[in-house]
């Protein structure tokens, strides 16, 4: 179970994301397409093309962190942006719930 900090923000990437991506290309796209710093403690949640996979980057304690999951069987709902949004901002039980199924 993930347990997050309060207050935390979490932003849900609307675009696809190479799931081989690691924290140095994880944080460029937080900082350069959804316009957050990496490193302020917030929670940055990306999908695969296919929404099987799931990975949260967040900044705890000194150092960067990777949640990841997988699903054997069906996608994850994504969650639809305002407008022409590049990323959606959720709150922990609205995160939980999605990671759920």
């Amino acid at each position: 179970m993930l347990s997050l900090p309060l207050p935390v923000k979490i932003f849900w990437s609307v675009a696809p994301t190479d799931m081989r991506k690691s924290f140095d290309s994880l944080c460029a796209l937080v900082s350069e397409q959804l316009g957050q710093d990496p490193l302020s403690g917030h929670l940055f949640v990306f999908t695969s093309r296919r929404r099987d996979r799931v990975k949260l980057l967040y900044f705890e304690r000194g150092g960067l962190a990777i949640w990841y999951k997988r699903l054997e069987e069906g996608t994850f709902a994504t969650p639809q942006p305002a407008a022409s949004g590049k990323s959606v901002q959720l709150t922990a039980e609205e995160l939980s719930l999605l990671l759920a199924g």
